[in-house]
């Protein structure tokens, strides 16, 4: 049987009422996020209901998400994998109620919130990419939910593509305290997927994973050490997390969800002082050559 603790949840520990995972308050130490996975049977039709969360929805090995919500009908171009480019996306506010049909599987992106606003889509084009990191920490994050990305009141969005044998969420750092201009509170879900890496032939026996790693920051105790795979969840309501590592042959992919209780939303973060000084290293370091995956990159 597959183990589930506090912080980290296997693939299909979490499914409930046709969803593959959800994360929410009823089922997790969470207070402030959410997720959800879809993973169609056939033309299956997931609902969500209008009330005080705001939304992103998030194609993953989707090619098209239909959305259709009370205000009208939006029309997703999605990707083969979260390998393969970026997908459109799409923001729903507080009020809005959805039914979404995909011909593969999505993610839902939660927040509470109590500040209605706009309906919005993201096309794939139009989504920022940022390669961050050098050497061994290079990694490639799609920042379409992101402050300056996008308008929202609490939710805030993003995903990593991190290359076989890298790092990434590295240097481990945190975000639990409130410091004005330097940190924000905010929890966190990983959700993650792994696959050979591209280019590398592989193997039918092949299993692709990644390691994930939280521990505790002053007053916050957090203990999680797991190897992950395609579908695994972790939540870090606070605490130091990082690295996730991509092991060797395998590319690691992770969305991120956060959220928290401050009045402005802002993703700021503050390093372990112990391993604060690897960034400035990346200064005498090239990018990893391999970055941007790319949509069609040879897998």
């Amino acid at each position: 049987m597959a183990r589930r603790s506090e912080w980290f949840h296997p693939r299909g520990s979490l499914a409930r009422n046709g969803w593959q995972t959800v994360v929410d308050d009823t089922a997790s130490s969470l207070r402030y996020t959410g997720l959800r996975i879809g993973a169609p049977l056939g033309r299956q039709e997931f609902h969500l209901t209008a009330g005080d969360t705001e939304r992103m929805i998030v194609p993953l090995d989707a090619r098209s998400v239909t959305i259709e919500h009370d205000l009208g009908r939006l029309e997703l171009a999605g990707r083969a994998s979260v390998f393969d480019g970026r997908p459109d996306v799409a923001y729903l506010g507080v009020g809005v109620g959805a039914t979404v049909v995909a011909d593969g599987r999505f993610a839902v992106a939660e927040a509470h919130a109590d500040r209605s606003l706009p309906v919005a889509v993201l096309r794939g084009p139009e989504i920022p990419v940022e390669l961050r990191g050098a050497g061994a920490s290079s990694r490639q994050v799609h920042n379409f939910g992101t402050p300056g990305a996008l308008e929202a009141q609490n939710l805030i969005v993003c995903e990593v593509l991190t290359p076989e044998g890298n790092w990434s969420s590295y240097p481990p750092h945190k975000h639990d305290e409130l410091v004005p201009g330097d940190e924000s509170r905010l929890e966190e879900i990983y959700y993650f997927e792994s696959a050979v890496g591209r280019g590398l032939p592989g193997d039918p026996h092949a299993n692709p994973f990644g390691l994930f790693s939280a521990y505790s920051s002053p007053g916050h105790p957090i203990d999680l050490d797991e190897r992950v795979h395609s579908g695994d969840v972790a939540l870090v309501p606070f605490g130091y997390h990082g690295p996730a590592v991509a092991a060797p042959g395998y590319d690691l992919y992770y969305l991120n969800v956060m959220a928290g209780p401050d009045p402005d939303r802002a993703w700021q973060i503050s390093d372990d002082p112990a391993h604060a000084w690897v960034r400035a290293s990346w200064a005498q370091q090239a990018a990893d050559a391999r970055l941007p995956f790319e949509r069609g990159a040879n897998r």
